[in-house]
């Protein structure tokens, strides 16, 4: 369930110290461990004011950090300063939980230590995310600090009257608007279970069910192992909700499988990379980011994954369709059957693994709590463990899933309160309010144009940052713009979040890609560009749920009715469109006429539709009309 950073900071990424050296190992896994002791204990015995339980979980995140990523990487043991700031990530964040009711009673009154401790932390902060997911994040994060201490020197629409350093580490470790603000307290208390929710699944044999299933239903079509990569990542979706993971877990399997049916590298590697990139938009679970936004928007999670259910579908619909397209192009078979299991038999042995997706979402629909989904779905995972010997979760496996769930945790959470200093000084400084009136100038007020201003600046910002800190980024200075402009709250969030989520196969940095392109040993650029064109049409679905509601469940049932199907009947002209293929090759003319009726089924009204549905069904008509033996024909 986690994005980026979790997946950079996974347990299967080799560290750089030497591996055996048991000390630091021991405390590396009693660290992780101790997280997973620590919310567990936290959320259902031992409740704890917000702000301390965070600290909690930072001291023991950045303290990992500090063991596991050495300063110097190059060396195979750890140096004094890593010792020494591994220890003093104890103090700082336990100087929270030790002095916490003093802390609240002088807030916005500082004292000496509170400020040597403040300033601590968000250096620590700041230093243990460069470490975990490289520098883009804490640089971003640097220059808001900068533009909250500076401002009053900046002229025009971005000054502010500026605050000296005691009033900016206020904000920053004395509150609950800094460090420990909204984006480490949704890791905390449900992102967290979601990403030990998907250890267990993983650790208990759930992952290469979810293949082999995928394998059973595809196997057989043309192009089999390129379909069994869409429906693999879609499945593996529903319960990691991580772009990098995803690649990791199914594509190791996949990318060979379609290599050597005859895709090249980097049209493998496209595949598996735009299918796992769709895991954060597909319900039940969807990315970490999807948990923040409910946070923000003040909107039942629940609410969040109905109205990503149509959007996912057509997403997975348009990679389908590349995919088959150019399997029918190319003019390549499935599978060997030998190779195929039966479904019947991958369902008795793994039957186990569908009731606890079915019981997170029967307890999501029930109202309950992300959490409470959380915590009935790993219940009913663990107790149905026990039914078989392969399957089953015992004390050694049960213990390393604290371990690795824990440890898979602490990229995110040191990223998020990174992130969250940019939205305390978005907060103190009134930056979001500033933006938006810049958006609405530029735009002039024209939504479409505030639209692509703000696309344009999510897919530039992933590029730098990971999904959840660059929708964090977007929701406090761009989202405001879009809802100044007559957006919905929700509507305008969706939209920045489903950007951010694209920019993991979005060149030129495109972390889901390149991910691909090493296991495909393919060219990483040339990789992102292919997924990028395999699901381009879904680049478009954000700004037609923007001007039609009912593809994100909203408005009068009449027009979803209508919008959906001709929407679903779009992406399959648009695809093979792209693809240069319907039933055979495409004559200019033809292919043109599929772009026409792409565009004409996403026109709103029924005449536009009709028009649109004749255009395509005649193409496929006259293609297979006159198939055999056309100079554009079939490729072999």
């Amino acid at each position: 369930m986690s994005d980026k950073p979790a997946e950079i900071l996974s347990e299967e990424k080799a560290t750089t110290f030497d591996a055996g050296n048991r000390i630091v190992r021991g405390l590396i896994a009693a660290g992780g461990a101790g997280i997973t002791l620590f919310i567990v204990s936290t959320m259902l015995f031992y409740p704890l004011p917000a702000m301390m339980q965070r600290a909690g979980v930072l001291m023991l995140c950045l303290f990992i950090i500090f063991m596991q990523y050495p300063l110097f990487s190059k060396r195979k043991a750890l140096a004094w300063i890593d010792w020494l700031w591994a220890a003093l990530s104890i103090v700082v964040c336990a100087y929270v939980l030790w002095d916490f009711e003093d802390l609240v009673n002088r807030m916005g009154d500082m004292n000496d230590i509170d400020k040597v401790f403040g300033a601590l932390c968000v250096v620590m902060v700041l230093d243990a995310t460069r470490r975990a997911i490289g520098w883009p994040l804490p640089i971003v994060t640097g220059m808001f600090l900068l533009y909250a201490y500076f401002g009053n020197q900046i002229s025009g629409n971005f000054s502010h009257r500026g605050y000296d350093i005691h009033r900016i580490l206020n904000q920053m470790y004395m509150t609950t608007e800094g460090v420990f603000g909204i984006p480490l307290g949704v890791v905390v208390t449900i992102v967290f279970l979601f990403i030990l929710f998907g250890t267990f699944l993983e650790r208990s044999g759930g992952g290469q069910f979810f293949i082999n299933l995928a394998v059973s239903l595809a196997g057989r079509l043309r192009g089999g192992p390129a379909k069994i990569a869409v429906i693999a990542s879609g499945l593996m979706g529903m319960i990691s909700g991580s772009s990098i993971a995803n690649v990791a877990t199914v594509g190791t399997f996949t990318i060979p499988l379609m290599k050597r049916v005859g895709y090249r590298a980097e049209f493998a590697g496209g595949v598996e990379s735009a299918a796992a990139t769709g895991g954060q938009i597909m319900p039940p679970i969807l990315g970490a980011a999807a948990f923040i936004m409910s946070e923000f928007t003040h909107t039942p999670y629940l609410t969040i994954v109905v109205l990503s259910i149509v959007p996912a579908i057509l997403y997975y619909l348009s990679l389908f369709m590349n995919v088959h397209f150019e399997a029918c192009r190319t003019g390549m078979e499935g599978m060997p059957e030998e190779e195929i299991p039966k479904t019947s038999k991958v369902l008795s042995d793994g039957w186990i693994f569908i009731f606890p997706v079915i019981t997170l979402i029967v307890v999501l629909t029930m109202g309950f709590s992300p959490a409470r989904a959380a915590f009935s779905a790993m219940g009913m995972l663990i107790v149905l463990s026990l039914i078989k010997a392969s399957t089953r979760i015992g004390p050694t496996v049960f213990w390393e899933s604290l371990v690795a769930a824990g440890r898979n945790t602490v990229g995110i959470a040191a990223a998020c309160a990174c992130a969250g200093i940019i939205v305390g000084t978005v907060s103190m400084t009134g930056l979001g309010i500033k933006f938006a009136n810049l958006i609405e100038q530029i735009s002039q007020g024209h939504l479409i144009l505030a639209l692509m201003f703000t696309a344009v600046a999510s897919l530039v910002l992933g590029m730098a940052l990971p999904t959840t800190a660059n929708y964090i980024v977007q929701a406090s200075v761009a989202a405001p713009a879009l809802v100044a402009l007559g957006l919905p709250v929700l509507t305008a969030h969706m939209f920045v979040f489903y950007f951010g989520v694209f920019a993991d196969i979005t060149p030129p940095v495109a972390l889901a890609a390149y991910t691909a392109a090493g296991i495909a040993k393919g060219d990483p650029m040339k990789t992102g560009v292919i997924a990028t064109r395999n699901v381009i049409v879904g680049f478009i679905v954000p700004f037609l749920f923007v001007y039609h509601p009912g593809l994100i469940l909203r408005g009068p049932v009449e027009d979803m009715a209508m919008m959906i199907p001709s929407t679903a009947l779009a992406v399959v002209a648009l695809s093979a469109f792209v693809g240069n293929y319907l039933h055979r090759l495409c004559a200019v003319w033809e292919r043109f006429g599929l772009l026409a009726a792409g565009v004409l089924l996403i026109t709103p009204g029924w005449m536009t539709d009709a028009i649109g549905l004749a255009l395509l069904v005649g193409i496929y008509l006259w293609q297979r009309k006159t198939a055999k033996g056309a100079a554009y024909g079939p490729a072999a």
